[in-house]
């Protein structure tokens, strides 16, 4: 079996489907890509076997048949060879001779026939969504997600599908992220969670465009197309715990805030706070609010002072300022509502200016300062 292909356009594909092999795996055919072979068409799949994603790219082959090549070395060649057709030849045992303008590289192959089945599609519901929908959705809540397996249904980013919208729901138990597409049909009420590894992979795969994306699912498993890349993953088997009890339905003391100078001030203070707490007490009274953190073991402090909206009286609320970082991270407008009631009630944050489909909420539970 024969094929000529571009190392440039052979390497770029495989960029996308290298994350899902894992380091350290239980069988050693995981450590391989399948190259699959019919009428000049390349498929290539990778799988830990929780996820599975597949690429498929146009060759030059006068055969079909399938193998088995070790990922790192063949990723590790394609890096150090410039833009050139390569001629893979492959004998019945398996054996790999790699042909490039300058040069012969020898490699052994697996049997295809190890490699593990990827998951029927059957009995799925679909829907479709654009890229960039799905992208910010990833973005807005995976950081979020819980890394405790001993929570599995944390460990994940719950998806609730009704008939007119998808919400996406990320906590650890210590915050909480809620973000409510509008825009999106969905063919009936339906929920599941989705783990974070596949997750973040469509992160680095998806582009931040409104191409089309092709969503099924059924009771075990997710499946994404998009153009050339397909996504497979098992749904969490756990039940996501309920979310809507913690969110508090009055929070009557409101600031607002200018985002990014708030971020830039919790980065700083934050750098004086006990490094396993990352505890900073936010004063707010009148229009001022003043920030503080310290470690009382080696004798740090920082203290600032910023100008803020509030209507509220005076209060005194202590956060992990990593969570409200990269809470703030997690949106892009220009200013955010801090909503608060007391110093134990969880804090709400929400962006000020939002596209009228979505619907972004965080949620912060407080720390008590000693």
């Amino acid at each position: 079996m024969k094929f000529i292909v571009s190392s440039s356009a052979l390497l770029k594909q495989l960029q996308q489907i290298n994350g899902v092999i894992g380091s350290n795996n239980v069988l050693p055919i995981l450590e391989d890509f399948l190259f699959e072979i019919e009428k000049n068409k390349l498929t290539v799949v990778a799988t830990d076997l929780e996820t599975v994603m597949k690429i498929q790219l146009d060759i030059e082959a006068k055969d079909s048949g399938r193998v088995c090549i070790p990922a790192k070395i063949l990723m590790d060649s394609l890096k150090n060879l410039p833009n050139q057709p390569l001629t893979f030849d492959i004998d019945k045992n398996f054996g790999i001779e790699i042909t490039s303008d300058n040069g012969k590289y020898k490699v052994m192959g697996e049997n295809p026939d190890n490699f593990p089945k990827e998951p029927p599609a059957d009995e799925t519901s679909s829907f479709s969504m654009s890229s960039h929908a799905l992208l910010t959705a990833i973005n807005k809540s995976i950081f979020a997600v819980s890394n405790d397996d001993l929570r599995p249904a944390m460990t994940g980013v719950f998806f609730e599908l009704e008939k007119n919208g998808i919400t996406f729901v990320a906590t650890d138990a210590h915050r909480l992220v809620r973000y409510k597409l509008k825009n999106v049909k969905c063919p009936k009420g339906d929920s599941f969670i989705v783990p974070k590894k596949p997750l973040n992979l469509l992160k680095t795969t998806l582009p931040d465009n409104d191409d089309e994306i092709t969503v099924s699912y059924n009771s075990n498993h997710l499946f994404i197309k998009h153009g050339t890349v397909q996504l497979s993953c098992r749904l969490l088997d756990a039940r996501f715990p309920d979310y809507k009890v913690v969110i508090p339905a009055e929070n009557p003391y409101r600031m607002t805030i200018n985002r990014q100078d708030f971020q830039s001030a919790l980065r700083r203070v934050s750098i004086f706070s006990n490094k396993s707490t990352n505890l900073v007490t936010l004063n707010i009274s009148g229009n001022e609010m003043h920030l503080t953190g310290q470690d009382i073991d080696f004798s740090f402090e920082g203290n600032e002072r910023m100008a803020c909206q509030y209507n509220g009286d005076d209060i005194s609320i202590s956060f992990n300022a990593r969570f409200l970082i990269e809470m703030l991270g997690g949106t892009e407008s220009e200013e955010v509502g801090l909503e608060l009631s007391t110093p134990t009630k969880a804090g709400l944050l929400k962006p000020v200016d939002q596209d009228a489909n979505e619907d972004l909420l965080m949620l912060a539970m407080p720390l008590m300062a000693n």
